[in-house]
């Protein structure tokens, strides 16, 4: 079915840097593949540095989200589109890496699972299911719900936006359009329902409008630094190392042994024997192996450091 003009929409998609043309690729169509390439990665190297200078506000949403965590609340994505499916993907990723409870990090896209694998048409216009799906998940004010919509406009993402606010939770907006954009009238509401907006201008896409390319790229970029930054906060990470993996497969268990060798130095054979002893639980390994205490005292140690093991271990 074919639904009627909107030209109020059309004003508005029009004025948007995503849907704005390239001036480096207006020919790229007659171009041979090896420059077609090398167009596409002129535009994505600007896309780090256009998150680069977004940092200061990412350290603010991260600082939402670590308050949140400690008060056992919850991070929320929601998008539609390539939007959705990269907040699912982040969120999905965190218990086997960080050994988060699945209901930690969630992520919410318009059409439900099935949108996960092909579009559905009209969902990110439904208003109202974003307002049913942020109630159905039971968001309050202990809650983080962080909108990702390149286009700032997104009907479904600015209605779950609004209505995580009212319901008290924090909120966070990652579009790749301009701050200046999202502050203008066109969108007073939503930005008044935003605590933390992160913009990183990526310019025009390579292919006018297809915004699964630098814009999806500078939004995984944020998601990545969001959560992992959060969780490096929550003690999760021992230098550099993640040591709250679930060890769910032989991949990650052999990454759970070479973890600790690293960490403690000891050989393979040990650290195969001190991981069976904890169930495979890395950070209680290390603290056994580093301070040559018992399993119960190293795991009261533990929670004295609040689940950091560098000061579990009194290290500085």
């Amino acid at each position: 079915m074919i639904k009627k003009d909107n030209k109020a929409t059309f004003e508005q998609i029009q004025m948007l840097l995503t849907e704005q043309r390239n001036p480096n690729t207006m020919n790229i169509d007659k171009l041979d593949i090896e420059d077609i390439l090398k167009l596409i990665n002129n535009e994505d190297k600007k896309v780090a540095d256009a998150v680069c200078n977004e940092i200061p506000y990412i350290a603010k949403a991260v600082e939402l989200v670590v308050d949140s965590f400690i008060q056992g609340g919850r991070l929320i994505y929601v998008g539609a589109g390539t939007s959705g499916r990269l907040g699912i993907l982040d969120a999905a990723e965190c218990p086997p890496t960080f050994g988060t409870d699945s209901d930690m990090v969630q992520g919410i896209i318009a059409g439900g699972k099935k949108a996960m694998f092909r579009s559905i048409e009209g969902a990110e216009d439904n208003v109202k299911q974003a307002i049913r799906d942020i109630d159905n998940k039971r968001v309050n004010n202990k809650d983080v719900v962080c909108g990702i919509a390149a286009s700032i406009r997104t009907p479904y993402v600015c209605s779950a936006i609004c209505r995580a606010k009212q319901r008290g939770a924090k909120t966070i907006f990652i579009t790749t359009n301009s701050r200046s954009t999202l502050n203008s009238a066109d969108f007073s509401a939503l930005s008044k329902s935003i605590d933390v907006a992160i913009c990183p201008c990526v310019g025009p896409e390579v292919i006018m409008g297809s915004t699964r390319m630098k814009s999806g790229t500078a939004q995984k970029l944020v998601l990545n630094m969001i959560s992992t930054s959060a969780m490096i906060r929550l003690g999760k990470v021992y230098e550099n190392m993640m040591v709250d993996l679930k060890a769910w497969n032989t991949k990650l268990r052999e990454r759970a042994k070479r973890i600790l060798m690293i960490a403690t130095g000891v050989s393979y054979e040990e650290a195969t024997r001190v991981l069976k002893s904890t169930a495979f639980d890395v950070k209680l390994a290390i603290v056994i192996i580093k301070t040559g205490l018992s399993k119960d005292e190293a795991k009261k140690k533990l929670k004295s450091a609040k689940g950091s093991v560098h000061i579990a271990v009194n290290e500085k």
